[in-house]
């Protein structure tokens, strides 16, 4: 009797599961078709209202060619007054959020001015911003910022601590420091190198006069002699990129493991509620993580105690695989679970369908056993 009352309390927890995902998947489209609504060129027209007849005629001649039709609501005229300001506080609301978004999407570097508030600040505490923005899993990011400022504003040549000039500074030189940047703040992930890209496109200036020695330094000075900030924020953004889609790929491990069925408030698409078959075993899959700063070392832990770790390169290739169990090196564990793939992303397509088909994602082992996505 009691296992009969816990298996009918599983399959209505299960029902209203569903029905929440439902519900979330019909709230979300419902708000996707009313910002489309918002933004037609039927809406905007309407609330501009400066077409004649005849260019009404032909425009709606001409959209129906393209297969839209006018909502039945603006085409008989039967909206309140209220009605009509709602709508355009929404169109002009929708109007404004696909301009940012365009605007962000096109501009994925911008700079900016800003000011130090610090009254001992060098240069007068003036600071210039670049702002990174990311487009992460069809979603815009937190933007990350650079600040720089210019510290050799008061003479020519480094004293080797970022903080200025030394007193061997040449005159001749006094003007050129002015425009020399250095990194002040920025809000960049601990993993990106900074330092190293700063050293290489933002050099301090080069030491002249006294500083040097009988001119062995004169080569390195010509190689410092400018800086390219163009070329460092690319490379920063590029290292930004780099690291947010390597996130994107464990994630997407995750949720082809069956591991995430829904992450950071994402809904679940219905295939995905299906590829995730609730087995249990040995061989099942309790974890995929990412075992480092940079993402690029995946932890993958099964069930019966192997551990996997995968290696993967900057842009998502496949570097190195190792599977290890309690009998040492499963190498043949590890070919299987690749199937040929060159990149994580492949990977995680194999992952998610074997378990469209069903059954999980099984490699057979090279030591007695089964390895089980799911």
């Amino acid at each position: 009797m009691s296992s009969t009352t816990t298996t009918t309390t599983n399959h209505l927890n299960k029902e209203i599961r569903d029905a929440a995902v439902k519900a979330r998947n019909l709230r979300n489209r419902a708000f996707i078709l009313a910002a489309g609504l918002a933004a037609s060129a039927w809406v905007l027209g309407y609330l501009e209202d400066k077409s004649s007849d005849s260019e009404s005629e032909s425009e709606s001649s001409s959209s129906k060619s393209e297969g839209q039709e006018i909502p039945s609501l603006l085409k008989a005229n039967r909206l309140g007054k209220d009605q009509k300001t709602r709508l355009a506080r929404a169109a002009a609301q929708q109007q404004a959020h696909n301009q940012q978004c365009l605007y962000r999407v096109c501009a994925g570097v911008t700079t900016f001015r800003a000011r130090d508030p610090d009254p001992h600040a060098v240069d007068g505490g003036a600071i210039l911003g670049i702002r990174i923005e990311v487009l992460s899993r069809g979603r815009f990011l937190r933007p990350y910022y650079v600040l720089l400022n210019r510290p050799y504003s008061s003479g020519a040549a480094a004293d080797g601590s970022g903080n200025g000039v030394g007193e061997n500074g040449n005159a001749r030189r006094q003007g050129k420091g002015k425009t020399w940047l250095r990194v002040h703040r920025h809000t960049l992930p601990a993993c990106i190198p900074v330092a190293g890209l700063a050293a290489r496109y933002l050099p301090a200036p080069p030491k002249t006069g006294d500083d040097v020695d009988g001119g062995r330094d004169e080569g390195r000075a010509k190689i410092q002699e400018k800086q390219d900030l163009a070329r460092f924020a690319r490379a920063v953004r590029r290292e930004v990129i780099r690291y947010h889609n390597r996130l994107g790929v464990v994630g997407d491990l995750r949720r082809a493991a069956g591991l995430d069925k829904k992450a950071d408030g994402e809904t679940a698409a219905p295939e995905e509620e299906a590829a995730a078959p609730e087995e249990e075993g040995p061989g099942r899959l309790l974890d995929i993580t990412a075992s480092d700063a940079e993402a690029k070392h995946i932890t993958i832990e099964w069930a019966d105690g192997r551990i996997g770790r995968l290696v993967m390169g900057d842009d998502g290739e496949i570097v190195k695989l190792v599977v290890v169990g309690r009998n040492g090196r499963d190498r043949e564990a590890e070919r299987e679970l690749l199937g040929g793939a060159v990149r994580v992303d492949e990977l995680a397509r194999r992952l998610a369908a074997s378990a469209r088909r069903g059954g999980g994602f099984v490699v057979s082992s090279g030591r007695g056993g089964s390895l089980t996505a799911g």
